[in-house]
């Protein structure tokens, strides 16, 4: 056994400090992301009502991918999610797709995610989360690190028999190392 971990270390270092181009090879992710609400208490006339938007909930995303080609690439992402407004917290586990529809200098994408939200305590629930997003790519000027920006669409199913849903658009930024 420690003869297939050491080959397995020794095949991953390799893909990952053999690249030279975009195109293929193991990748980490971090995401910060955010759901805007407008502020019911919002009005023109007084200045102690707060701003007219306020984000409603906190996303922060760990991603290790692999980057098949140009165009494709999968990741396995483990994410906290926090919904001040409602109160609740999910931790999920989920597997996203990629895809660039357009390909050059920078990409333009879309994805789209499954997985399940873990209950590993009494503050978070247990449920399905499916995502779907586009965004844009911007690539540095080696071509290998990138910075991502865009909207995903979330929808969490949870409680008894699943029942309780939220749905959420995000903004989200991401930073991807090659």
């Amino acid at each position: 056994m420690k003869q297939f971990t050491t080959l397995f270390l020794c095949l991953i270092s390799f893909t990952i400090f053999s690249q030279d181009e975009k195109t293929k090879g193991i990748f980490y992710k971090i995401s910060l992301a955010t759901t805007l609400a407008v502020n019911e208490d919002y009005t023109i006339v007084e200045n102690d009502s707060g701003p007219l938007i306020n984000p409603s909930a906190l996303f922060i995303n760990n991603t290790i991918g692999y980057q098949m080609d140009t165009r494709t690439s999968v990741g396995l992402n483990l994410e906290y999610n926090w919904q001040h407004r409602q109160g609740l917290h999910f931790l999920p586990v989920f597997v996203n797709l990629r895809h660039n529809i357009i390909t050059d200098d920078d990409n333009f994408f879309v994805r789209a995610g499954y997985g399940k939200l873990l209950e590993i305590g009494s503050d978070f629930e247990k449920g399905t989360l499916y995502k779907l997003g586009l965004g844009y790519q911007i690539f540095d000027e080696n071509f290998k690190n990138s910075w991502l920006i865009g909207l995903d669409f979330s929808r969490k199913r949870f409680g008894f028999r699943e029942t309780e849903k939220i749905s959420s658009v995000a903004i989200f930024l991401e930073f991807m190392l090659f």
